[in-house]
């Protein structure tokens, strides 16, 4: 027998209506005995919890590595227990080791041109990695090499593309081109204007033969509505959520979202970056205004690596399989600009792309310039900060004046008093919203892609980061970051330490829950 909500709410009803006849034949008596056993089970309920509790407290101590955040759940765990073990039951659980990402894991790379193995040697025996900066960027390389194997790409061309018109418009006049297939992965997919423009393009494309297939973020998309996705299926594009969860606001699976930003276009032409599809990051949002972002359009040998991301998550949310050479064709010669792409989440051994971002500001020797709409980067990165600007090299962070999210707001503003005391300048971008995701080292390494500096994203999302070598690039990147400064103003310490009580207590309470993401 199949059960529904509406089988379950006659159940219900059917209870009520015996319950109430029962009280009108026997009267008071049998109030007595239903008082007595609500008391009863009022009782068992308590020991439940609280035997439940400490069960989880046990849990907690030995599960979590994290000082901080084993403290943080306990505290809530005794002083409010209900509260405190649903909050965990549906938040604080670690599920990296789940047979549901073990099945997700993968060891290598495929269809890329050179063996990670071969690269490894290549690298310690090349004149191309032994110029000037070579510290930083040749650790950088072996690390990512390592950590998630991410093999290095030379024959590409990179374009920056500098907030949402340009990267829109970059999008469609490349999704328009599609021959052969559309793969495209979003956290958040809106049911607005641009949402509906990009719906269009795919639809008219799997009705013209183009292969298109969709993953969303079954979380960030959750307002997406039915019908949108319903489109798309009856037009042949096929779409899959990823990691769906019951309750989109209250579960488990709450903090395990895929956050990656991907678009690959017959395996040769690919976006990443930090613009999701939604008419905000266009800079229609009334509240947020201009939306400053930064996203990359990349063509040649790296796209596979994209691909090879994107391949690995279908066959997670669709259990499909797919290993064809038509996906990874034949390309052309691009240029020599050389970056390496590398993926992180739970169902990496490593966290790539946090340990990536360590080896940069552990390695730089002249400069750190960071943008980030999130700054609660945990204890290892914010030390690291801490210890370059104290040594001498300039480290300087712009992040936002506004927030989006109000919580990681107040944390990230929590989390610049030790920083600003070591030396670290922290600017706060004025002309809108921003939400660029960059990281430039001396002049010589850079990352832009989809992870914050923030313990969600480094530590417990699905991201995709492009770490970049090339010189041109960088200079365009430097350049975007010194036009965003022009837009900011600096914040003093002084003028910090001076802030309001209330401003205090707003942070206190961010960096207090921060521990729990």
């Amino acid at each position: 027998m199949r059960i529904t909500k509406k089988s379950i709410a006659t159940l219900i009803v059917i209870l009520i209506i015996i319950s109430a006849i029962t009280v009108l034949i026997f009267g008071v008596k049998t109030i007595d005995i239903y008082r007595q056993v609500f008391t009863k089970f009022r009782n068992l309920i308590g020991i439940f919890l609280t035997i439940y509790s400490i069960f989880f407290a046990v849990v907690i101590f030995l599960e979590s590595k994290n000082p901080s955040k084993t403290i943080a759940w306990l505290m809530i765990l005794f002083i409010v227990p209900i509260v405190g073990f649903i909050l965990y039951l549906f938040l604080g659980q670690n599920i990296r080791k789940s047979k549901k990402f073990k099945m997700k894991k993968y060891s290598d790379f495929k269809h890329i041109t050179s063996n990670v193995n071969m690269q490894k040697e290549f690298l310690n025996d090349s004149d191309l990695f032994n110029n000037e900066g070579s510290n930083v960027r040749n650790r950088l390389i072996n690390l990512l090499l390592k950590n998630s194997n991410s093999p290095f790409t030379i024959n590409n061309s990179v374009e920056v593309l500098t907030n949402g018109a340009v990267t829109f418009s970059s999008i469609i006049e490349e999704l328009e081109k599609a021959q052969k297939h559309i793969h495209l992965e979003y956290y958040i997919i809106r049911n607005d204007n641009i949402g509906n423009l990009i719906k269009d393009i795919l639809i008219e494309k799997a009705i013209n033969g183009v292969e298109v297939r969709v993953i969303y973020d079954s979380v960030g998309c959750w307002k997406l509505g039915k019908k949108f996705i319903k489109d798309l299926k009856n037009a042949g594009v096929d779409v899959n959520p990823f990691f769906p969860v019951f309750i989109p606001v209250l579960s488990r699976e709450l903090n395990y979202r895929n956050h990656r930003k991907i678009i690959v276009i017959d395996g040769k032409v690919g976006f990443l970056g930090g613009l999701n599809i939604g008419d905000e990051y266009l800079g229609y949002d009334s509240w947020l205004g201009f939306w400053r972002d930064t996203h990359l359009k990349i063509e040649g040998e790296a796209v596979y690596s994209m691909q090879n991301i994107f391949l690995k998550d279908w066959e997670f949310v669709s259990k499909e399989y797919i290993a064809s050479d038509e996906y990874y064709p034949k390309l052309k010669y691009y240029g020599e600009q050389l970056i390496q792409l590398t993926s992180s989440g739970p169902d990496s051994d490593w966290q790539s792309i946090m340990q990536a971002y360590f080896t940069m500001i552990s390695n730089a020797e002249e400069s750190i310039w960071i943008t980030t709409p999130y700054l609660v980067p945990g204890e290892s990165i914010n030390t690291a900060l801490m210890a370059a600007a104290l040594s001498g090299v300039d480290v300087r962070i712009i992040i936002p004046n506004k927030p989006d999210h109000i919580l990681v707001y107040w944390a990230s503003r929590g989390n610049i008093e030790d920083l600003l005391k070591s030396g670290v300048k922290i600017y706060s971008y004025e002309k809108g919203f921003i939400h660029s995701k960059v990281l430039l080292v001396d002049g010589v390494a850079a990352t832009v892609g989809s992870a914050n500096l923030d313990i969600r994203s480094l530590k417990i999302n699905f991201e995709v980061n492009s770490f970049i070598y090339d010189e041109s690039i960088i200079k365009r990147l430097i350049s975007d970051f010194e036009n965003d400064l022009k837009n900011s103003n600096e914040i003093i310490l002084e003028d910090h330490l001076n802030r309001s009580i209330f401003t205090k207590f707003k942070e206190s309470i961010g960096v207090l829950f921060s521990p729990l993401v």
